[in-house]
């Protein structure tokens, strides 16, 4: 059982969101800061490693510096499924010395641990992408196709053993497929905002994988919901510890059934070009999933998928004009 959540504390935590100027960061930082939450987002130079480490480094242990009740929300990730493997290597290696220089700071004061959380994104398509026996949840055991799926449980790995050597705890979320306003279209990502988009701009969608795969779409704003709520019960987790949450709609949807909605929102029929690509052979065809840890969180009204899409292809409207 975890503890129950002090509100008092909730209120003096300091939150450092790394990664704010994503999807989901984006949606996090909007949760805490509609909550009065105390939030500090990080401005990363990606582009130049040894800058990202210092920038980093340097947050959190700004983070740390007073003594107040703090939560590391980790919710950056440069890579895709088809990113190649020197970039997610890169990205590991940041993230490997940011923990390393952050155990040190800790390590000086050990009361710090005791004072903090960690909780980290995760990509449930990717580690479960080989696996078997849909739904998956935080039983199944993961086994991905791609070199991004084998990174995304590198990072978890990363993470869990440095919550056994700092005593923070952590909290892993592996999401599903999320969708919604402020997506970036430069990834090779996003099938919802890439279909909206092609609409928009009357032109066709590529498709990849056959029409009847399945998959789990989560609304960012629902993603960002869950996700504080898994912030905080990290905060009352006991030291060491490290819990693994699925963060999904546990809704099964077709291509095809996603297709048809847009088709029913736009009163026209979106332009479909089944193609080719090299990250085909790497796509489950059926990636559902469930949750037994923490169902609580879970027990919330979630957006509809037309609702959500109706909001993407606004969004993306309003960007265009």
């Amino acid at each position: 059982m975890t503890a129950p959540v002090d509100l008092t504390a909730r209120a003096r935590r300091r939150h450092l969101v790394v990664g704010a100027g994503g999807l989901l960061g984006g949606a996090v930082v909007a949760a805490l800061e509609a909550d009065g939450r105390d939030v500090a987002r990080a401005r990363v130079p990606w582009h130049d490693p040894a800058a990202s480490v210092s920038v980093l480094s340097s947050l959190v242990r700004d983070l740390l510096v007073d003594g107040a009740p703090w939560s590391l929300v980790w919710v950056a990730g440069a890579g895709v499924v088809a990113s190649g493997a020197d970039a997610l290597a890169e990205e590991r290696s940041v993230i490997a010395r940011v923990l390393s220089e952050v155990g040190a700071a800790i390590a000086a004061d050990p009361a710090r641990a005791s004072r903090g959380s960690v909780f980290v994104a995760s990509s449930a398509g990717g580690t479960f992408a080989g696996s078997t026996g849909t739904p998956f949840d935080e039983t199944t055991e993961a086994r991905p196709l791609a070199p991004y799926g084998w990174s995304k449980l590198a990072v978890e790995t990363l993470f869990r053993d440095w919550s056994a050597k700092t005593g923070v705890p952590v909290v892993i979320g592996r999401y599903s497929n999320l969708y919604g306003p402020g997506q970036d279209l430069r990834k090779a990502q996003g099938l919802v905002s890439q279909l909206c988009l092609a609409h928009l701009q009357g032109r066709p969608s590529s498709i990849y994988v056959p029409i009847d795969t399945i998959r789990d779409y989560l609304f960012v704003d629902d993603a960002a919901a869950m996700t504080v709520e898994a912030v905080d019960r990290a905060a009352a987790l006991p030291a060491g510890t490290v819990v693994l949450k699925v963060m999904a709609s546990q809704q099964g949807v077709t291509i095809g059934s996603l297709i048809s909605e847009l088709q029913r929102i736009v009163k026209r029929k979106p332009r479909i070009v089944m193609g080719s690509h090299f990250t085909a052979s790497v796509q489950a065809p059926d990636l559902r999933f469930g949750s037994v840890v923490w169902p609580e969180i879970d027990r919330r009204m979630l957006t509809p998928l037309p609702a959500g899409i109706h909001r993407t292809l606004l969004s993306l409207q309003a960007g265009l004009r």
